[in-house]
């Protein structure tokens, strides 16, 4: 596995993300065929990297509420 530059990244914050701070996913845009994701509560912290495919299948999944308990 090749490693990804992510220095010059730039990260939006999920809308499914609360106000209060917690529970807070960034997401970068800024890659063709992966989409990295990260905590934001720790920018320095781990990323995990899904395909741009699985990820769009994931978020469509979130809403349409296929995912609820």
């Amino acid at each position: 596995m090749r490693s990804l530059d992510l220095s010059a990244a730039s990260w939006r914050k999920s809308s499914y993300s609360n106000q209060d701070g917690g529970e807070c996913v960034e997401v970068s845009d800024d890659f063709a065929t992966v989409i990295p994701v990260r905590d934001s509560k720790n920018p320095h912290g781990p990323v995990l990297t899904f395909a741009a495919d699985g990820w769009s299948a994931f978020v469509t999944a979130v809403k349409d509420g296929d995912l609820r308990a």
